[in-house]
């Protein structure tokens, strides 16, 4: 009731600020149209006027984060279903244009010659072949689970349908158009000629580096001019530029040593008051604990208890000589170990090789991992003790049931794991039994085992030399900032921020503080990635922000490299995308080619002379001789390829002092003595089909061609 109030107290207020909207639509006609129209709200963009919608867009990208997990960021995500779905929406206006259907059944016999469908355990029969019949019963299995509400199977299963039926789509349209590209007789017949003429030349050469890069000026006008001469070589794309300062959130010596202090009084006994005892309790330290995993867990520790074994080498250095000769209970520590402060505590030593070779039957039952059995584990544990009596002296036998039974890669191996390091026997994806088995008894040993997969009959079959390896259980406090700490470095950001606002210069402040400034030139507005921030997509989201100005700044907090902190971030320079400019990237590209063809404007000023030999000495250089160059071989003695060079020799006349040629590294005088052509065929054929191979061979540029003639439209920036 008390918000209603407030509502009709103010409403001569609201109806003001209605009013004033609705004003501004009047004024704007346009923006009714947008605001109002759905296509433009849903839509992240069209292909060809076809518009892709935004919850599918959402869908999708989720999907593949879910599938790749961790290993793709946001924007990862949204770039390749874009490029996806792009693809897939041109590729299916063209198939409608062709008459390329795929059907059900086209899908289907794809499906069942896939290897992993054939190979699969799941879809064979008692004769171990692959049964069609299986595999429907398995089909029909997840979408049953689906409608049950555990769709997670079913849909892999129909995005794995969907990319066969892509596939598919694109090998025929591929085929169509290989079996339209062709070449004439004439064409075989040029080619013949090109790649056979030969001949023979005499050169003077003079290198672009004659002339020093000094007295080269390339501005960023002729960079500008060239780039708008040559618009097909060149995107226009928006760009922002940014100044920053980033101030990271770190741990002062304070920090550190208050953090220090904490960890040492971990090491002995403790008392404390117990608010559930209303008396002080003694809290046991860790040089008396014994169930390490309980005591980490109960003092907060930073890391987890590590119960695998370790040798020597495998230790920090200042670790391994304190305690890898010590005895166990000893306690090292407070010691400083990539970001933490730690207290290690030899617990346990033994004596492991470093490799072991193993084999194993194994019988599996219902419930287990990976497994499809319907056997009880009852009826497993029998099936595995009487299989037992038969091996355990019996190395044929052993082999001859595991190549029977087994189910695994083991099959037809004789049951033989192979060799098997520490590291990977005790790591988080082999199953622990199975490694303490293999590693804690001897050479030759046998028994039966139960781990997540089954029962197994384990045999040891050969192990290196045993050395010695410890266990060490180590509590860890993380190094990080105190709240006084953060809050100190938290001021100096507002304070920069508070400098600009006030009108100064971000290099006057920083200049005055000690600050260093960091740059992110030519951002671009689908960019999540600033560079020495790592991936910070609301900073570039901000930069495109349609009333960004140059100089503009903000502040941001931001994680990278597991670390927090803060930025001030200034707008420097921002580009249309309508027009080409000049950026870091276009400078790199095109500079050189600028000051090649400045140089090459002062060179052939001075090859002047009426023969070889007197602009050869005038330029203090040699005359050179190349012999049966070819078309199909550019290549000119000393120098290398030079195609503009030779294809200029195909053409003057013989015997005749060239004007000079800008090469690739230089300028070039030439005087063709000798073109000799091939002996003329009855006919060209053979030239023609390999015209033919080599256009087929460019079909993986298909997709590329279609993205290029297609009108897409893309308003992904405004989602993501």
């Amino acid at each position: 009731m008390a918000i209603l109030s407030k509502i009709r107290d103010r409403s001569m207020f609201l109806i003001l600020i209605v009013g004033l909207a609705l004003f501004s639509f009047v004024l704007n006609p346009k923006s009714i149209q947008e605001f109002f129209s759905s296509s433009k709200i849903n839509s992240v963009g069209e292909v060809n006027g076809e518009s892709i919608d935004r919850e599918e867009f959402v869908s999708e990208v989720e999907a593949y984060k879910s599938q790749r997990g961790r290993g793709a960021t946001q924007m990862q995500a949204v770039n390749t279903v874009w490029n996806s779905l792009v693809s897939e929406k041109i590729f299916l206006s063209q198939l409608e244009k062709a008459g390329i259907v795929v059907g059900e059944k086209d899908i289907w016999d794809a499906m069942v010659n896939l290897p992993e469908i054939q190979n699969s355990p799941l879809f064979k029969n008692e004769a171990n072949l692959f049964d069609e019949e299986k595999l429907k019963e398995y089909i029909a299995n997840m979408k049953d689970d689906a409608e049950a509400g555990n769709t997670q199977a079913w849909l892999s299963w129909l995005a794995t349908e969907k990319q066969i039926k892509q596939n598919l789509e694109r090998q025929a349209y591929t085929s169509l158009v290989t079996a339209g590209l062709g070449a004439s007789l004439k064409e075989g017949e040029r080619d013949y000629f090109f790649t056979n003429t030969k001949m023979d030349a005499q050169f003077v050469f003079v290198p672009y580096s004659k002339i020093p890069d000094s007295l080269v000026r390339v501005t960023k006008e002729d960079v500008q001019n060239y780039i708008e001469k040559n618009p097909k070589r060149f995107k226009a794309e928006a760009t922002r530029s940014l100044k920053y300062v980033k101030f990271d959130i770190l741990p002062s010596k304070e920090d550190e040593e208050e953090i220090k202090k904490e960890v040492a009084k971990y090491i002995d006994d403790r008392e404390e008051y117990s608010n559930a005892t209303k008396s002080t309790v003694t809290v046991p330290g860790f040089k008396n604990a014994t169930d390490y995993k309980q005591f980490l867990d109960d003092n907060g520790s930073d890391l987890g208890f590590d119960d695998t074994y370790k040798y020597k080498n495998e230790l920090p250095t200042e670790l391994a000589e304190a305690l890898f000769d010590g005895n166990v209970g000893d306690i090292y520590g407070p010691y400083k170990d990539k970001g933490y402060f730690k207290l290690s505590k030899l617990v346990e030593v033994v004596q492991l090789p470093d490799s072991v070779k193993s084999s194993h039957i194994i019988v599996p039952y219902a419930g287990a991992q990976r497994s499809t059995s319907t056997k009880t584990k009852e009826e497993a544990k029998k099936i595995i003790d009487s299989i037992y009596t038969l091996v355990k002296n019996d190395t044929k036998k052993f082999e001859e049931i595991a190549n029977e039974i087994n189910s695994d890669g083991t099959k037809g191996k004789g049951g033989e794991i192979g060799w098997v390091r520490k590291n990977q026997a005790f790591s988080p994806s082999f199953d622990r039994d199975f490694a303490n088995f293999i590693y804690k008894n001897k050479e030759g040993s046998i028994g039966i085992v139960e781990t997540g997969f089954g029962y197994h009959i384990i045999r040891v079959d050969e192990q290196t030399a045993p050395v010695k390896a410890v266990k060490i259980a180590t509590f860890a406090r993380l190094i990080e900032a105190s709240e006084a700490t953060e809050q100190h470095i938290y001021e100096k950001y507002q304070t920069l921020a508070a400098s600009l606002d006030e009108g100064k210069l971000l290099e006057d402040v920083a200049k005055e503080n000690n600050y260093k400034i960091q740059s992110a030139l030519n951002l671009k507005e689908l960019d999540e990635n600033v560079p020495g921030l790592g991936a910070q997509r609301p900073i570039v989201k901000w930069a495109f922000e349609e009333d960004r100005n140059v100089g503009d700044f903000k502040g941001f907090d931001i994680e990278y490299q597991g670390k927090r902190g803060y930025v001030v971030a200034v707008l420097t320079e921002k580009t249309d995308k309508d027009k080409l400019t000049v950026s870091t990237d276009i400078l790199i590209r095109v500079r050189p080619e600028l000051m090649n063809k400045k140089k090459a404007a002062l060179l052939k000023k001075k090859l002047k002379g009426g023969t070889l030999a007197e602009i050869a000495k005038n330029n203090n250089e040699t005359v050179r001789t190349a012999s049966m160059v070819t078309l199909a071989s550019p290549l000119l003695p000393g120098v290398g390829n030079e195609p503009a060079v030779v294809g200029a020799m195909s053409a003057i006349k013989l015997n005749q002092v060239s004007d000079a040629i800008e090469g690739e590294k230089g300028v070039f005088v030439i005087k063709v003595t000798k073109r000799e052509e091939p002996v003329k065929l009855d006919n060209y054929d053979n030239f023609r089909k390999r015209i033919v191979t080599q256009l087929q061979g460019r079909t993986y540029l298909l997709n590329q061609v279609l993205r290029e003639s297609a009108d897409i439209v893309d308003n992904r920036a405004k989602f993501n």
